[in-house]
């Protein structure tokens, strides 16, 4: 009787979607605008998404490949979050000119940082292709027969579509494959850092914090937006001008107060909302897991090491960072589904399920898809646990993973044109210097030593890479391996490349760390890719369906798609949370707490003295809550994921209320499934950021540059 009772709750609560809940397409939003408005928004769907005048999506951009970021002047100027231009104020950085630690602002645009490699993509129209994509496909063909009569029509679309416009074009699916978007991107080539606070700043709280409300974190980082004289995407010039967007954000100084309705606007990256419970449950608790252990076994490699060394520090700032952001989430995603039962709820609905598939025939389509999709996940799971000890223990050896740059050229024949081995040697000369600017070896050693004893001692002989089963003394076998590799040292391999001959090949073939990196993407593309392959596309097959069918079933249901990196919109309410019983987190941080946590002993929690001196002056300048405090950083019920760091939160006037920079701790299982009473996102006050940029850095020219709202 109880288990009835949970499943009527459940599928009333299931048949209407949660307030703001979903990753909105921002051409539909129409349908959303009435909700939104009734929830305190004072604008139009139109004014957040038009191909007919400047709208809201024109200040917003995909940054890089991963992150989001909105422009805030009429000369390019665009905000995102520290974490997101990581990676570029590392490459920056050197023990003489420590950005990382000591931040960066340049005081005029002579002094911005190119940054090659670097481009912001902005879309400029979307169009639904569902029909077109379509058309030829049938429910009799094979799944390799759709698949590919989809590609050729892409293909076709694609192609009549470049002959009449400038921009970029590309087709994603939507809906699992039941719907097609086309997308019209402008991208942007020449993008330059600005400025970034210290770290001690910008990455307040590290690891520790990271996750986790409350928080103090100053994540952001200036860059600006460069085109040619008539405004279109050029590569880096000197003659090159800042980009005048045809619409740039207005920043609000009045904060986000408790019930205000408030939306994101970004790029967010993957979700997985509509899996099966077998799906979820195989992710939470038996891939996550074994990446959490393997990975924070190298961060603790890393730590001790960084800890010693600040040339160390800096070389493996962003190795540490890029480990220890999915370590830490995996471990929220695994607790936050037990905890909220996030598999038993997904039971309930499949059941649900199951009695409507069965009330006709005419739905046989859907006929025992949940068993089949039992079957599917359990061949499956062998092979995502062996790719999972590859991707996290194998390929974090770094000598290992660098050797592979080498396979290819370990492939050459006397036939290979000169100019091809030219190339390549051109190539491995930047990737070797790259390489070896951010390496330490005693790091790499104990990784190596630590994973391969891990890989040896949790995966059968008959089904890790052939080269562990040779390996007799760890120890001995990471001895040697650094010891006759020519990847353990810069001179050896610019050595090698200098003096390189077809003749001398059997050196490099015979590399003890090529051959560990050869012997495993063979293992990989032998034994766990054609095995993983067509499981994973009959699963998509199955995917496929259950959405539809589940679309059928709940008619009246408004559904989102799952994230898959193109714009969207997410909106709720600015709040705090109840995350269990004796917990009660406002929404809101202030400058107050992060003198309560300063401690420097730990890096993290070193606080700036400048900051020190401005706190104990009460020098906020305009940038003060009503308060009378300096507001940090705030959450909101908006649903986020990974791809919407450094999204604009804006308010009920599409105003920009702060940067998105992470997730709760108790909500990181949002990506599969969602509970609005306790996924909160987490923001950085943009009364906080213009603070620092002013008071802190002496960089007010920047923020003349912006449109202020008092």
């Amino acid at each position: 009787m109880k288990k009835l009772h949970l499943l009527i709750v459940f599928l009333i609560t299931s048949m209407m979607a949660f307030a703001g809940e979903g990753m909105w397409i921002p051409m539909l939003l129409q349908y959303n605008e009435k909700e939104m408005q009734e929830m305190g928004m004072r604008i139009t769907a139109d004014d957040i998404y038009s191909i007919n005048h400047s709208s809201l999506k024109d200040a917003i951009v995909l940054f890089g490949g991963g992150c989001t970021g909105e422009i805030v002047s009429d000369y390019g100027l665009l905000l995102t979050n520290h974490h997101c231009g990581y990676d570029w104020i590392q490459k920056h950085s050197s023990v003489e000119h420590d950005y990382l630690t000591d931040g960066f602002w340049a005081m005029d645009r002579s002094q911005e940082l190119p940054c090659p490699g670097l481009s912001v993509t902005i879309l400029r129209e979307m169009r639904d292709v569902t029909k077109q994509v379509l058309q030829h496909v049938t429910d009799e063909m094979s799944e390799e027969k759709r698949q590919a009569t989809i590609d050729q029509s892409i293909k076709e679309i694609v192609a009549e579509m470049e002959k009449s416009t400038k921009y970029k074009v590309s087709i994603k699916p939507f809906f699992l494959g039941n719907e097609y978007y086309l997308l019209l991107n402008e991208v942007f080539t020449d993008v330059r850092l600005v400025g970034c606070p210290p770290s001690n700043i910008g990455k307040f709280g590290g690891d520790t914090d990271n996750w986790v409300w409350p928080r103090h974190t100053g994540d952001f980082s200036v860059f600006r937006v460069y085109a040619d004289k008539d405004g279109h995407p050029a590569n880096y010039s000197v003659d090159n001008v800042p980009y005048k967007p045809a619409k740039h954000l207005d920043i609000s100084l009045k904060g986000a107060e408790e019930g205000d309705f408030a939306f994101v606007f970004g790029y967010p990256a993957r979700t997985n909302e509509y899996l099966p419970a077998v799906a979820v449950d195989q992710e939470a608790n038996v891939i996550d897991p074994i990446a959490v252990r393997l990975r924070g076994e190298i961060l603790d490699i890393y730590n001790k090491y960084q800890e010693q060394d600040k040339k160390v520090r800096i070389q493996y700032a962003s190795k540490h960072a890029g480990l220890g952001n999915g370590w830490k989430k995996w471990m929220g995603v695994t607790e936050g589904i037990n905890h909220f039962h996030g598999v038993e709820k997904k039971r309930y609905y499949e059941e649900a399920f199951e009695k409507w598939c069965y009330v006709t025939f005419q739905r046989s389509f859907y006929f025992n898809l949940l068993q089949q999709f039992e079957e599917k996940y359990k061949e499956l799971e062998p092979y995502r646990v062996a790719y999972t000890y590859l991707s996290n223990a194998g390929l974090n050896i770094e000598i290992i993973d660098f050797a592979g740059n080498f396979n290819k050229l370990s492939q050459v024949t006397a036939d290979t044109p000169q100019e091809d081995v030219d190339k390549m040697i051109a190539s491995l000369r930047k990737a070797t210097q790259a390489f070896f600017k951010d390496y330490y070896q005693p790091i790499d050693e104990e990784v190596a030593r630590t994973m391969l004893s891990e890989y040896l001692e949790n995966q059968p002989a008959d089904f890790r890479p052939s080269f562990l089963n040779e390996i007799k003394d760890v120890d001995a076998y990471v001895e040697q391996l650094f010891k006759k590799s020519i990847f353990a040292s810069e001179e050896q391999v610019n050595d090698f490349l200098d003096h390189f001959k077809p003749n001398k090949l059997k050196k490099l073939q015979k590399d003890p760390a090529l051959q560990a990196y050869q012997s495993m993407i063979g293992f990989y593309r032998e034994e766990v890719n054609p095995k993983m392959g067509p499981i994973n596309k009959e699963i998509d097959r199955l995917q496929r369906l259950y959405m539809k069918g589940q679309m059928q079933m709940e008619p009246e249901k408004r559904f989102s798609p799952d994230a898959n990196f193109t714009l969207r919109v997410t909106y709720g309410k600015v709040e705090g949370f109840k995350p269990q019983d004796g917990k009660n987190y406002r929404h809101f941080t202030t400058l107050d707490g992060i003198m309560e946590k300063e401690n420097p002993d730990i890096y993290d929690y070193v606080v700036e003295p400048r900051l020190k001196e401005l706190y104990n002056n009460k020098d906020y300048g305009r940038y003060a809550d009503k308060d009378g405090t300096m507001h940090v950083a705030f959450t909101a019920s908006v649903h986020t994921t990974g791809g919407n760091s450094g999204s604009p939160i804006l308010n009920a006037d599409g105003q920009l209320l702060g940067l998105n920079f992470d997730r709760c701790w108790e909500g990181t299982m949002s990506d599969l499934i969602y509970d609005s009473a306790i996924c909160r996102n987490i923001s950085v006050d943009i009364r906080y950021v213009l603070f620092i940029m002013d008071k802190f850095a002496g960089a007010r020219h920047l923020v003349d540059e912006m449109t202020i709202v008092e």
